[in-house]
């Protein structure tokens, strides 16, 4: 039961390790304001994972003389009823020791995926302001274009306008003339 715990808490504290070193990589690709606080969590999970770490092997290289001690004792050696209350506190203490340890690496993995999940949300909300940001550069590159038609055609339209005025203004002159002509000589007669 030991063996099967202890090999449950490190391949957690593994895990663990695999999700810290994950999260550190899409931290560092985020903006730096939400990559500051990402990263200094994660320096405080790295903390704590070493903590871990540390107490397992502490616990596990005590237990290795415990369960030496508990072959012994299984083997034939001597009685299992001479196992003293002493040898039995501590064992209840290291497994005391490892549940808790167990609880806290639940605890930081928990965490972790949160924090995940949190960077994968923020990623995903970057990538679609990226595309309202391209959509938007797209739709005013054809407003540019219609603006830059629209101008063309109101030049042309101008360049008419003012066409067509000195052709009325000469047709208007030639009139007046053709009437004050025909005025002059009806009169001179």
């Amino acid at each position: 039961l030991k063996k099967q715990k202890l090999s449950e808490i490190k391949t957690g504290l593994d895990d663990a390790d695999a999700l810290i070193r994950k999260m550190d990589l899409e931290a560092r690709s985020l903006q730096p304001s939400v990559k500051a606080m990402l990263l200094s969590k994660l320096r405080e999970y790295k903390t704590d994972l070493n903590n871990l770490k540390n107490e397992v092997k502490r616990v596990t290289s005590g237990n290795v003389n415990q369960a030496a001690r508990d072959e012994l004792l299984e083997s034939g050696m001597a009685d299992a009823m001479m196992v003293s209350a002493d040898q039995r506190g501590r064992l209840l203490m290291s497994t005391e020791r490892l549940n808790h340890s167990t609880d806290r690496i639940k605890e930081s993995r928990r965490t972790m995926l949160e924090t995940e999940e949190l960077g994968v949300s923020i990623l995903q909300d970057l990538h679609q302001q990226r595309q309202s940001l391209l959509h938007a550069h797209n739709t005013l590159h054809g407003v540019d274009d219609n603006i830059s038609k629209s101008k063309k055609i109101l030049t042309a339209m101008s360049r008419r306008m003012s066409r067509d005025k000195w052709i009325m203004g000469s047709i208007i002159s030639v009139l007046v003339f053709a009437i004050l002509l025909i005025l002059y000589f009806k009169l001179t007669r």
